[in-house]
């Protein structure tokens, strides 16, 4: 039989750096999640992605116990991770922060695509390039035609 589902919580988290502290603590805590079981398994599982920032969905079940699955991280940290960026702009209209290619951005849809409500890879590629535009990152180039 099933387990009943009590709850689902939604963090992002470094890769390997999870830890009681909060976020992590407090949200496990308030649904009654054992935080040490959990930051023990997410950094185990994410010793490869050690620094990065990955979303994370937690099921949480009637009987505490829980399960959880790891996405890719978000558009926007792989885009600052592909232009060497600190941070997108704060007037994205007015100020641009930086350029990226169609071939760059090809990548990241390519990666993020299991997590995208996308169906091709040229529908997620307009996806990544309007979170660019949107931190201020101009996209060079003419996009390739699939």
């Amino acid at each position: 039989m099933a387990k009943e589902i009590s709850g689902l919580i939604k963090l992002q988290i470094r890769g390997g750096a999870a830890n009681p502290s909060p976020p992590v603590g407090p949200a496990l805590g308030a649904k009654g999640v054992n935080i040490m079981e959990f930051c023990k398994q997410f950094n185990g599982r994410t010793q490869d992605k050690a620094g990065k920032v990955l979303p994370v969905v937690i099921t949480v079940f009637s009987d505490k116990s829980f399960e959880f699955v790891i996405k890719t991280p978000p558009a926007a940290v792989q885009i600052k991770e592909a232009i060497k960026l600190k941070s997108g702009s704060a007037e994205s209209n007015r100020i641009k922060v930086g350029n990226i290619t169609w071939d760059q951005i090809k990548i990241i849809a390519e990666d993020k695509m299991q997590d995208l409500n996308a169906f091709t890879v040229s529908s997620a590629m307009e996806m990544v390039a309007g979170t660019a535009r949107s931190m201020g990152v101009n996209v060079k180039g003419k996009k390739p035609v699939s």
